[in-house]
């Protein structure tokens, strides 16, 4: 018993963020149901969630790593965003340049600005705090001028499919031709295979990973609470399924985020470079006695915050069908405030990618629930701030517990 005790304690101490999650969709939707506002859960308000915060699932996970080199932030990740987002504008609507080209010479702007950023804080050693906020007002500057406070609009068709598109992608002239019923039935057939696809995979690679654990004389935890995880998360990929498959299908942008945040997550925790990240965060100075080179950890964390920037500014411009001249304000904080709320460390050292997903679609929830309560907009950014105040204040009291403090 004192097992099992210990079992679940540790699975609701390291799950904490999740759990309130699924409570507060469980309080949000009480509280729909109770106003006759529909439902959180409905399939295209779900749908709607996905699409609404894949630029802060994005910018949350280049934010992570950041974060990890020592509590170290980026404030101009909204500017860099305006000013890709400027740029992809000019390219693709106003000189019809390729649109693969113009995505292509976006990502190389995004990298050249991280990489901008990286210069002056790895090797002339400024501190982020100023360089990053130098760079919110110089980029968001500079879009201004290419936009010359106008907005640019609409974006091709072409484009907006590689964003905003679904799979399966049925066109409305062959969804009219197959019948509602029709057409509705293979969205969801195909939706439901996917995920079905997609849970297999889950549980061969958390198979495989945790018998490496075993073989390398690692303390894993025991196969009953192995197997209830398991279940548990192929049950909630197959309930989101579900309801996508009730809507339009499988958001390409879900696709995209998935495939960002498994690359982030391997990253950091199965190869060297990323634990890294830790190290640095953990004890600079020890790090580099251990023959870390530390500046180049930095530049790297910064170089890759500016190519994930200009990933969400395409997606964002995809997602409002034009560049404006307000685009990007704010997503720092939204990025900053996942990372935390997803529990990375104010000091660094600590954090993860999922973690950060989580505090994004938190932060997500937290808008789309409070905006279908008719919430007035003053006292949602009154609730943020005080639940990234709370994530925080929590992240320090833990520390001084655990330092007797």
């Amino acid at each position: 018993m004192d097992s099992i005790s210990s079992n679940i304690k540790r699975v609701i101490k390291s799950n904490t963020i999740f759990l309130v999650l699924i409570a507060v969709m469980l309080l949000f939707q009480v509280f729909i149901v109770a106003t006759d506002n529909g439902s959180l859960f409905a399939p295209s308000n779900i749908t709607n969630i996905i699409k609404q915060n894949s630029y802060v699932v994005i910018l949350a996970t280049g934010m992570l790593l950041c974060i990890l080199t020592g509590g170290n932030i980026d404030l101009s990740v909204g500017s860099i965003v305006c000013l890709v987002g400027a740029i992809a504008g000019t390219l693709i609507v106003n000189w019809h340049l390729n649109i693969y080209l113009s995505i292509f010479l976006c990502l190389i702007v995004g990298i050249l600005i991280g990489a901008w950023h990286g210069l002056w804080i790895a090797f002339i050693h400024i501190p982020p705090f100023i360089v990053t906020l130098a760079g919110m007002l110089l980029w968001r500057g500079i879009a201004l001028i290419i936009l010359n406070g106008l907005t640019i609009s609409p974006m091709p068709d072409s484009y907006l499919r590689l964003f905003n598109s679904s799979i399966p992608a049925i066109s409305d002239e062959a969804f009219d031709a197959m019948g509602f019923e029709a057409a509705q039935s293979r969205i969801y057939l195909v939706t439901m295979i996917i995920a079905a696809l997609c849970c297999i995979a889950l549980i061969a690679v958390e198979i495989a990973k945790r018998g490496s654990r075993i073989k390398k004389g690692y303390e894993v935890e025991s196969k009953a609470m192995f197997v209830g995880k398991l279940v548990v998360l192929s049950a909630i990929i197959l309930l989101i399924a579900n309801l996508l498959g009730n809507d339009s299908g499988l958001p390409v942008i879900l696709v995209l985020m998935a495939v960002i945040v498994a690359i982030y997550g391997y990253y950091t925790q199965n190869t060297v470079p990323g634990r890294y990240l830790y190290a640095l965060g953990g004890n600079a100075k020890a790090a580099k006695l251990s023959g870390v080179n530390t500046d180049r950890v930095m530049f790297f964390a910064y170089t890759n915050m500016g190519f994930l920037s200009a990933v969400a500014a395409l997606v964002c411009i995809a997602r409002f069908n034009s560049a404006a001249p307000t685009a990007g304000t704010n997503y720092e904080m939204d990025a900053i405030s996942s990372c935390f709320i997803g529990g990375a460390s104010a000091y660094g050292g600590t954090g993860t990618v999922s973690g950060a997903v989580i505090g994004a679609v938190f932060m997500g929830v937290l808008n789309n629930g409070m905006s279908i309560l008719g919430v007035d907009s003053n006292w949602q950014r009154a609730v943020k701030g005080l639940v990234l105040l709370l994530a925080v204040l929590f992240d320090v009291m833990s520390k001084r517990k655990k330092s007797g403090k």
